[in-house]
């Protein structure tokens, strides 16, 4: 619409409830930044699907905010993988596109510095797929000065800790732990000595094998390998991503290091890259975020998540991954703090936002309940690519779900073979 050109941000970053009148109708322009290039693309392979998506359901569905129907034009950006670009593009989102609200997907490395923008310049942000930690900490949050604009909800790594350990103590696998870590921001969040997994893995009486942080595009892992071998890790942790792993996990199996366990985050969410192992993907173990037997729907569409990647399999041709249920809540959030701010203004909606309880198709949010502000948690289990003799070469099984008992495994953790 010719509108969209004519909206003006007010002082305190969102629209003016007068502002952006063409007779009676309004916009609300939604900026999305995504990875859709670079190695971090996986986490944005879904984003078209569902903005095309609710792009055709706002169409029939305009946003009731008030006693007035607003539509929506939604902006997107590619972050490229690039932190500095993630941060310019939500600068032009908010400088020439004149958005009125933020939405990001896609580690930390893509909603750090999006969150960032928004917050230097007051305009609301909702975030998701970044653990809490590198999202609240990483930005420089304290728990007593809680971020003013932007808002968060994922899980965070005492979560997938626990996921973690419950998957290693379901099988014989020793307790020493070869760490792959990443010298990005999840993985020195993980490796975090003191706040990571090093520390909580030790409670429970296990040790870490530790050759230190490499820089993402290693193509030799010879010395991490050794290492591992050398000190007799038959667990396998990390959070590399997804080209490195591939990288990695040939030269282990070249090499002879042979785990009993491997869980292994970020790299391994996506089937494509336990395609692309061949055999050596099977019984590969991950955490969990969203499957399609979980068991809630959308406060949008009324798909069920089962529904929502059955969805994304037809339209697309491809095997359905996490990120879909986390980009279709990031709209469902967005919607949900509009109506109930009943107005457009960026004050108001960020005072619903950090109050705001509401159910989604990736569970039930709520951010009152901590564990610092601006964040809202999420559930998660644990899960093996197993080989399929369905449509797809390999399944996502879940196989631990201590964390969340309402969602159904699939089947038990077995060790590799």
């Amino acid at each position: 619409m010719a509108l969209a050109a004519a909206l003006t941000l007010s002082a305190c970053g969102g629209l003016d409830d007068q502002a952006g009148r063409d007779g009676d109708s309004r916009v609300i322009k939604v900026g999305f930044v995504t990875p859709q290039t670079g190695p971090l693309a996986a986490f944005g392979e879904a984003d078209d699907f569902v903005i095309d998506q609710m792009r055709e359901h706002f169409r029939t569905h305009p946003v009731r905010i008030g006693a007035e129907d607003y539509s929506v034009e939604i902006i997107v950006k590619d972050a490229a993988s690039d932190s500095k670009r993630a941060g310019e593009v939500a600068g032009e989102l908010i400088n020439s596109d004149q958005v009125d609200l933020i939405m990001s997907g896609g580690t930390p490395d893509v909603v750090n510095p999006v969150a960032d923008q928004c917050e230097a310049n007051g305009v609301p942000c909702i975030t998701t797929s970044d653990p809490w930690q590198p999202y609240f900490f990483g930005r420089g949050g304290k728990p007593d000065k809680p971020f003013r604009w932007t808002y968060h909800f994922f899980w965070g790594l005492e979560d997938v800790e626990a996921v973690y350990l419950d998957m290693w103590n379901a099988v014989s696998a020793g307790k020493k732990a070869g760490a792959l870590w990443p010298n990005d921001p999840d993985g020195r969040a993980w490796g975090d000595q003191k706040t990571g997994f090093p520390t909580v893995i030790a409670a429970q009486g296990y040790s870490t094998v530790d050759p230190g942080f490499y820089p993402n595009g290693t193509q030799d892992f010879t010395a991490q390998i050794a290492r591992f071998k050398a000190d007799g890790a038959d667990i396998l942790l990390g959070v590399p991503i997804p080209p490195d792993f591939t990288t990695f996990w040939t030269q282990a199996k070249q090499q002879g290091y042979q785990p009993k366990l491997a869980t292994i985050g970020k790299a391994l969410l996506f089937p494509s890259s336990v395609q692309a192992l061949g055999d050596l993907g099977d019984n590969l173990a991950t955490e969990v975020w969203w499957h399609p037997s979980y068991p809630y729907k959308s406060s949008l569409t009324g798909q069920s998540a089962a529904d929502l990647a059955a969805a994304y399999e037809k339209t697309t041709g491809r095997q359905w991954i996490q990120p879909i249920g986390f980009t279709h809540a990031l709209f469902e959030v967005m919607v949900t703090a509009l109506t109930r701010a009943g107005s457009v203004d960026g004050t108001k909606v960020v005072d619903v936002l950090k109050s705001l309880k509401t159910n989604t198709i990736v569970g039930a949010l709520d951010w009152t309940a901590g564990p610092v502000p601006n964040v809202a948690k999420t559930p998660l289990v644990g899960g093996q690519w197993r080989k399929s003799a369905g449509p797809h070469p390999y399944e996502l099984v879940i196989v631990s779900n201590s964390k969340a008992t309402d969602i159904p495994t699939g089947g038990r953790v077995e060790a590799l073979r």
